[in-house]
């Protein structure tokens, strides 16, 4: 593989990390305003935190793809 494929696909991990970053600061707002109306929507809170778990799970994943833990 060369340098520049490479890079271009750290530029891909890069975009899709601040999208999934995003998307997760979104799912953020919609349940703080969803807590906000009272326990009628509290199994639609549930699926959201569900779904924001996994996008923090996606977010470390990459994170680790474009940032790997160097032992000393």
């Amino acid at each position: 593989m060369s340098d520049s494929s490479q890079m271009d696909e750290a530029e891909i991990l890069r975009v899709r990390l601040e999208v999934l970053k995003r998307e997760h600061r979104d799912l953020d707002e919609a349940i703080h305003a969803l807590e906000g109306r009272g326990p009628s929507d509290m199994l639609t809170v549930r699926r959201l935190k569900k779904q924001k778990l996994r996008l923090k799970d996606q977010i470390a994943q990459i994170e680790d793809q474009l940032l790997p833990d160097i032992i000393a």
